[in-house]
């Protein structure tokens, strides 16, 4: 099929707008990535099982995009039709607590229309890039907390059914970082409904940064609730420390977020890592490592510690290099204005490969990669 064909058939569709001429690099938060054949963008959901369908059929190969904040795309022309969501209706219900978005929907409005609504669960998610619908997808989480927590069910297109169907969220096998969506092409989301919490309090602080900033005691516990509207400002006061908060004049946010996922290992590794770091760095440095239980004699360890420890810092390599560790996180891998993507990736090697080599622990990238590999 060809891309003229493509294009008259496309644009045809209520609520698909063609765009011939944006690069991939001015749909991502790397503004990293090369000529696509075509963007569409989708204005209703509709649109987008229209637009999926037609693609489908003709076995045109597409990618999704929200938020772009997730992904890590070729410098190259990518033979694939760039499909925008931009649906992105909210609709709450504050005295039950249900709030449905469209996948379109930039995900920290969904969060901010929530708490401006009083309901809590999501404040933790604050300031997290991208859209709605890729929150599921991976099971988004910071601060403690993960959609998971509150994602009731998902709208899909099942794109080998050709089906619109709602499905529960106990049917994604959400874990760490994880659901049976990620990596796979077999359906879009396009809606997710979540159940929050009506007290206007937040979900039980989990996480110690957070629990500190926000003057919690110990003698609270884990279960400490607060305001979330006072959560969800001190989260974002703690993610703008780390660069963490997409702002388009800022190099030192041009990242994928964190960039590797935190590893899960055996506890004989992690004891192992301990030890590494005592002889680097001594023994109360090694005691205070990250390290937590999860359960079949795993422990998961801090991808950023380990990177610290490896003897990457802030801004490594340096001044002039075109991608850089943020200045502010060494878990994030950032442009620095002119990079391209194949910087990006040496960098990112150079990373993995170094804690690697220190400590015997393989890290994991977390965005999605497309048309080049690690």
């Amino acid at each position: 099929m060809s891309d003229l064909l493509v294009t008259q058939k496309l644009s045809s569709i209520p609520g698909a707008t063609i765009d011939t001429t944006t690069q991939f690099a001015d749909l991502t938060t790397l503004h990293l990535g090369g000529q696509p054949r075509v963007v569409v963008r989708c204005a209703s959901t509709q649109a987008v099982i229209d637009v999926v369908s037609l693609l489908d059929a003709h076995q045109v190969p597409l990618l999704i995009i929200g938020g772009g904040s997730n992904l890590v795309i070729a410098d190259s022309p990518v033979d694939v039709v760039a499909v925008v969501l931009e649906c992105d209706n909210i609709h709450i219900d504050p005295d039950s607590g249900i709030l449905r978005t469209e996948a379109g929907a930039v995900w920290d409005s969904v969060v901010a229309a929530a708490v401006d609504a009083g309901l809590g669960g999501i404040e933790c998610l604050s300031g997290i890039p991208g859209s709605a619908g890729a929150t599921p997808v991976q099971n988004v989480g910071a601060y403690g907390a993960e959609i998971s927590d509150v994602l009731t069910r998902v709208r899909l297109w099942d794109r080998s059914a050709g089906e619109d169907v709602w499905v529960p969220a106990s049917e994604l096998d959400l874990s760490y970082r994880h659901s049976n969506l990620k990596h796979t092409s077999r359906a879009v989301v396009l809606e997710i409904e979540l159940a929050l919490s009506v007290d206007g309090l937040s979900a039980p602080l989990r996480f110690g940064e957070l629990a500190r900033t926000l003057g919690v005691s110990g003698s609270e516990g884990s279960g400490a609730r607060r305001p979330v509207g006072e959560v969800r400002e001190a989260v974002l006061e703690l993610r703008r420390g780390k660069g963490m908060v997409y702002d388009p004049s800022d190099h030192d946010t041009w990242s994928a977020g964190s960039f590797f996922t935190n590893p899960i290992v055996s506890a004989a590794l992690a004891e192992k890592v301990r030890a590494v770091a005592a002889e680097l760095r001594g023994a109360d440095d090694a005691e205070r490592m990250p390290c937590f239980d999860v359960g079949d004699d795993q422990r998961k360890l801090s991808a950023a510690w380990l990177i610290d420890r490896a003897g990457f810092t802030k801004g490594h390599p340096g001044e002039g290099a075109t991608a850089r560790l943020s200045t502010k996180h060494t878990l994030a891998l950032t442009n620095r204005g002119n990079a391209t993507t194949a910087d990006l990736v040496a960098l990112a090697r150079e990373v993995r490969d170094g804690v690697l080599d220190v400590f015997g622990v393989e890290l994991v990238p977390e965005p999605v990669w497309v048309g080049v590999e690690l």
